[in-house]
């Protein structure tokens, strides 16, 4: 059976990663990302836990390209404005981080 959750994307940083904690001292890092290769450079949430939290804290900052793999999941909220919209927001839990080196 395939997971169609599971998705490997390069992406672009937007932001530089920071670090926090959750109550029991559990490391993690939220940041945003661009995919550039979709037609509306579609802005996501990534989420990284423990030992990756601290890696892409270490090595990654904003406007760097890397690929990823996790699982991808979306937060439905409503908006209200002039009319009343759904938006989702996408978020990719990270399981893996590699980086993606122009020439």
């Amino acid at each position: 059976m395939v997971n169609t959750n599971y998705l490997i994307s390069l992406v672009k940083i937007l932001e530089n990663p920071s670090k926090n904690f959750l109550n029991d001292n559990i490391l993690f890092t939220k940041f945003r990302v661009q995919l550039p290769q979709s037609q509306n450079n579609q802005i996501i949430s990534l989420i990284c836990w423990d030992n990756l939290a601290l890696s892409v804290n270490q090595y990654y900052q904003m406007n760097d390209y890397i690929i990823i793999e996790g699982y991808l999941s979306t937060d439905s909220s409503i908006y209200f404005n002039k009319l009343l919209k759904n938006s989702k927001n996408i978020e990719i839990t990270v399981l893996k981080i590699y980086p993606f080196l122009l020439s």
